[in-house]
């Protein structure tokens, strides 16, 4: 344990040093975060999942700065260029920028014109004149004869001396303050500059926008950077960094030059060239790699909180359900699920074909919302949706059989999957397709974990960013959505299963398998005898996972099992049962936390106990209430500037929102039209599952693009 990296880390999340400390040590011993924020809350000092991360990401990246440095020092010192300063530069060194600028004078590199002018033995030369002496001042043509030398290529002053410039302009380019200096140039006065690349206009009109754009590097927005960055990398568009170039060389000068002597002329010359032929490109490409590091970042944000938001939508619940995926000429896929998800029935309707099959139709799902004794149905939002929707309200179905919309980004993904071919290997895609749907209105959360969160499509540029950071964020979430509603260790999915803390894809299989051969755990500490699965990993994850009618009461809360010797003794103290403490408000209000507080259990965890008790397994989503679109709007053609219309926020952006009305076509609500007053962050006032009234301000129908407004009267309403 690194007490220096302790201390940092402490001081810039601005926490005490023992509660990093205390996370550090957890961290290390393999707890994951939501069993740290949830279970250890005394060691910690009750740090939220959010605190822990931001520790657990910071001593990682302090991890690779410290074996980055041995990196440099072991490469230094096995070429015998080591020196006490160069180690105490290299050992003080804060960031891997401020790391790599010391390091670059003495990294290998290829063959240079640097490099050719010192095996020309030139290096003195370029010292004499960057010492620019003055008393007397020395004449760079005579010092240069010196060095004239047939045999190694220099056969003139002036080769001499462009030689010497070389080795200086090298130099300049790697010195640590000259390139520090640019760099806060560029931050405060740089810009990144987009143009069409030649004979390119025609093929990129997606980036017509950045044809020819500009603006500041340190405020680019990650929406139009990762575009930008998209379109050079497409060879549409051609990107270059501008920076007030006097400035520049004016901080070069000032650095570099000492006078006005011969030999300041020889350095004005060298630092000029040094910056445009060597530095300058350097710092472009570091600062497009900063751009875009930022725009990842960013990106990955948005990204995390919009699936948080989808992954805790609210769940209908276990109610049997009728599912349905749209389509017109190859007709609608209806499937029949029980109160648990498992397909009863499957058929196909043909509601929108002009053929004697669309009369049978109505008949057909008529008879089995009778037969199954349906509670819901869902509709996928996809082609022929809406259409299907309006066929089904047809029918006179009654009242209480809600017909809602499902969002069914990424089902076709997961019915053509390898989970779903598992889980259903007799069925046909379509019909997993239609499966999928209908769990989704059930619980969203226990079937979205079966679809990688990039194909769920409530991203900007997923594809565009670092791919192990953003996995690593989102699996975060979904990791952190899952033990926050816990699961249910009986009818859970493998997909479910691996993500609940300390468990994983083997021990989900595992336990499933033991589950198949020996019937429903009785309790949790059954879980022990499931192969494999030991005692750190049955710490992690039994907090976590629900029995429900179990032996024991507490196990279906989310009362850890090494705390049940607690929840016995308030029932002891009281003179009732368990089961007695967690059914009588009474009896729970006469329970002392205090009398309980020991060395390994503090004041936070027992009152997570008593509020727990009081809701054994209280699933924190919202509850599900039935949306409906706007009549008679089905279309992108129904559409009238002025119209106010329901609608649903399926994705959130950095320039933006992207709201569902019902015609297929997906509305956009700029920044700028969120809200009467200025908006820096849309995800500061909508969220993805949020119901809002929107206003068409205008409708494209030669692009199919829908622009909304949520100003002035348009009102929202807030579901989760």
């Amino acid at each position: 344990m690194n007490a220096g990296h302790i201390t940092r880390i402490a001081d810039e999340l601005t926490l005490r040093n023992g509660q990093v400390h205390a996370t550090a040590v957890l961290l290390e011993e393999g707890a994951t975060v939501p069993f740290i924020a949830r279970y250890r809350k005394e060691v910690t000092g009750s740090l939220d999942e959010v605190a822990i991360r931001r520790i657990r990401d910071r001593l990682e990246q302090l991890a690779e700065l410290d074996k980055r440095r041995e990196a440099i020092l072991t490469s230094l010192a096995e070429r015998d260029l080591l020196t006490d300063k160069l180690q105490a530069q290299v050992l003080n060194a804060t960031t891997l920028v401020a790391l790599e600028d010391i390091y670059l004078p003495y990294r290998p590199k290829r063959r240079t014109r640097a490099t050719v002018a010192r095996e020309r033995g030139l290096e003195p030369l370029a010292h004499l004149l960057l010492a620019q002496e003055t008393a007397p001042p020395i004449q760079p043509a005579v010092e240069a004869q010196a060095f004239i030398n047939q045999e190694k290529g220099v056969a003139t002053v002036e080769e001499a001396l462009a030689g010497a410039r070389d080795i200086i302009a090298e130099m300049v380019s790697e010195d640590t303050q000259a390139r520090s200096s640019l760099r806060e140039l560029i931050n405060t006065q740089g810009t990144i500059r987009s143009r069409v690349g030649k004979d390119k206009a025609k093929d990129g009109t997606k980036y017509k926008h950045y044809f020819k754009w500009e603006e500041a590097t340190a405020t680019a927005p990650s929406h139009r950077i990762l575009a930008m960055l998209r379109g050079e990398r497409e060879r549409v568009l051609t990107l270059c960094v501008l920076l007030p170039e006097e400035d520049a060389e004016r901080l070069l000068l000032e650095r570099f030059v000492k006078g006005r002597t011969p030999a300041s002329e020889q350095v004005t010359l060298s630092v000029q060239d040094g910056y445009k032929r060597l530095l300058f490109p350097s710092m472009e490409s570091e600062t497009k790699l900063e751009m875009k590091r930022r725009a990842d970042e960013e990106a990955i944000r948005v990204f995390a909180l919009n699936l948080r938001e989808l992954l805790l939508a609210p769940p209908l619940g276990e109610k049997t359900v009728l599912a349905i995926d749209p389509g017109f000429r190859t007709g609608c896929k209806v499937t029949c699920l029980d109160r648990q998800g498992k397909p009863l029935h499957s058929d196909a309707i043909y509601p929108h074909t002009p053929d004697p099959r669309a009369k049978k139709a109505g008949a057909i799902l008529l008879d089995l919302c009778k037969r199954f004794q349906i509670e819901a149905i869902a509709i996928g939002n996809g082609t022929a949706g809406r259409e299907t929707e309006a066929f089904v309200r047809r029918l006179g179905l009654p009242a209480r059989i809600p017909i809602v919309m499902v969002n069914e980004c990424g089902a076709s993904i997961y019915s053509a999957s390898e989970v779903a071919r598992e889980e259903f290997p007799n069925l046909d895609v379509t019909v997993r397709g239609a499966i999928s749907i209908g769990r989704r209105l059930m619980d969203p959360l226990a079937e979205l974990v079966k679809i990688d969160p990039k194909s769920i499509g409530v991203g900007q540029y997923q594809h565009d960013v670092d791919q192990k950071a953003i996995k690593r964020s989102l699996d975060d979430i979904v990791m952190s959505c899952v033990n926050a509603i816990g699961v249910d260790v009986n009818t859970a999915s493998i997909q479910l299963l691996a993500y609940v803390s300390g468990l994983g894809p083997q021990l989900a299989r595992n336990i499933v398998a033991y589950r198949a051969e020996h019937g429903p755990f009785a309790t949790r500490m059954e879980l022990t005898k499931v192969p494999r699965l030991g005692p750190k990993s049955f710490e992690q994850a039994a907090g976590f996972l629900r029995i429900q009618g179990g032996s024991n009461p507490l196990g279906a809360s989310a009362v850890h099992p090494e705390s049940y010797h607690i929840v016995e003794a308030m029932a002891e103290e009281l003179g009732c049962s368990v089961a007695d403490l967690m059914r009588d408000k009474t009896l729970r209000e006469r329970v002392d936390p205090a009398r309980h507080i020991s060395d390994n259990i503090g004041l936070p965890t027992l009152m997570d106990i008593l509020e727990e008790l009081a809701k054994p397994g209280r699933d924190p989503r919202d509850e599900f209430e039935v949306f409906s679109f706007a009549e008679g709007i089905g279309n992108i053609h129904d559409l009238n500037a002025g119209m106010k219309l329901p609608g649903v926020v399926t994705n959130v952006t950095a320039f933006g929102a992207f709201v569902d009305i019902g015609v297929h076509e997906e509305g956009l609500v700029h920044i700028s039209q969120l809200a009467d007053q200025f908006v820096k962050d849309p995800a500061e006032v909508v969220k993805v599952h949020q119901r809002v009234t929107v206003t068409v301000m205008n409708v494209d129908l030669s692009r199919n693009r829908i622009s909304l407004s949520m100003k002035s009267a348009a009102r929202s309403e807030e579901t989760g």
